[in-house]
């Protein structure tokens, strides 16, 4: 498993839809090595803090291996590395491959796996256009975040070395799955709210999804929405 390219961007406007918004996806290859902070890499920022970065999505990491899909099926676009917003393109590491929790060394940083990316209308900015955001959930390949367990530096080439495995074995499309299309799945649930990694904005979302497995219709038309983790 290596590092393919880190990639960093900072906050800039744009128009979209005929609204102003600032965005910080447009992330660039960089060469050398960057040093890998508790919140971002350096040279790297978030443009909304209520919804990206921040401690538990301090590196957003992106297969490498799922750029040839995008490109079958998106054949007019140039993809370069860093079009999904990722801090690191990646090699090896898929995530079916990754547990929440699990911890990496990447450079010689030491990071863990926290939760799977779920995109929001600034993918589409940087697609300039609508129909990725249901198709880059619908598609699986969600790349995922980490936090930053030690700070040190990465850079393109680096080695990526699991360092621990968590014990739970849930997934990162398993946490995608329960979002998406087994919200009643009442073992990964209860399986998903025992790995300690996982941030609390979607222990809760799965703790308002278990409470309803098992409640009748009655109950379950009268209940309110829920809370929802936030789209990053």
């Amino acid at each position: 498993m290596r590092v393919v390219s880190v990639n960093v961007g900072l906050p800039r406007e744009v128009h979209w839809k005929g609204k102003r918004a600032t965005t910080a996806i447009f992330k660039e290859p960089v060469a050398g090595r960057v040093v890998v902070r508790t919140l971002n890499l350096d040279g790297d920022r978030q443009a909304d803090l209520s919804v990206h970065g921040g401690p538990s999505k301090a590196l957003y990491l992106y297969p490498v291996e799922h750029y040839a899909y995008w490109r079958r099926e998106l054949p007019e676009m140039t993809l370069p590395w860093g079009m999904f917003g990722e801090n690191l393109t990646t090699e090896g590491l898929l995530e079916d491959a990754a547990n929440i929790g699990d911890r990496f060394r990447v450079g010689s940083a030491e990071v863990l796996v926290t939760e799977p990316r779920l995109p929001c209308f600034k993918l589409g900015i940087r697609f300039g256009r609508n129909d990725i955001i249901k198709r880059f959930l619908a598609s699986g390949r969600t790349g995922f975040y980490a936090a930053v367990l030690k700070e040190g530096d990465v850079a393109a080439g680096d080695a990526i070395e699991r360092l621990g495995r968590d014990p739970n074995n849930v997934a990162v499309p398993d946490i995608t799955r329960l979002y998406v299309s087994e919200k009643g799945n009442r073992e990964l649930l209860r399986r998903a709210l025992r790995v300690e990694a996982l941030p609390e904005g979607w222990r809760e979302y799965f703790r308002e999804e278990l409470a309803k497995v098992g409640r009748s219709p009655e109950a379950e038309a009268t209940a309110g929405p829920g809370t929802s983790p936030c789209c990053t």
